[in-house]
């Protein structure tokens, strides 16, 4: 088993979160084994399959959290102007749900917006992006998420 009951796991999509169960599903007829996470206010259910480690992970320790911020002032990547293009960039970059990738999405969209209008999707996506990494940073720095949001928006470079 790779987790353990109450053990603190990041999900790849909704972010930090407690396990607090392990159990056998039936699904289509089909018994497998399912991590009950707790995130926020919401309560999932995660296969324990061969694509696990893409849905789940241990929270990165405080001192890998800090190399990871330093991503946040490095120049950023140019994104393309075309959404759809921008779109499939990002959550590719998005795919393995590491915390450098969620750095870099959050660096490069701010980086995009100087000068021009986010889509409806840039917005959302930078709001979603940015909370689980707060989420993750609160819990590895054993800060506020109040005191890791102001210094997320201090880390990135002003323009």
């Amino acid at each position: 088993m790779e987790f353990q009951t109450g053990e603190w796991v990041v999900h790849c999509t909704h972010g930090i979160g407690q396990v607090l169960a392990i159990e056998e599903r039936t699904i289509n007829e089909i018994r497998s084994l399912y991590y009950m996470v707790k995130v926020a206010d919401l309560t999932i259910w995660v296969p324990v399959d061969e694509n696990l480690k893409s849905r789940l992970r241990l929270p990165t320790n405080a001192a890998g959290f800090r190399e990871f911020l330093s991503i946040l002032s490095e120049p950023a990547e140019i994104l393309p102007d075309d959404y759809r293009q921008r779109n499939l960039q990002l959550n590719a970059m998005l795919k393995d749900g590491g915390v450098d990738s969620r750095c870099k999405v959050i660096r490069d969209l701010a980086a995009y917006r100087h000068g021009r209008t986010w889509s409806d999707h840039d917005s959302e996506l930078m709001k979603r992006t940015q909370k689980i990494l707060i989420g993750e940073w609160s819990f590895s720095l054993s800060i506020t998420p109040h005191a890791a949001e102001l210094e997320l928006h201090r880390s990135l470079p002003s323009r």
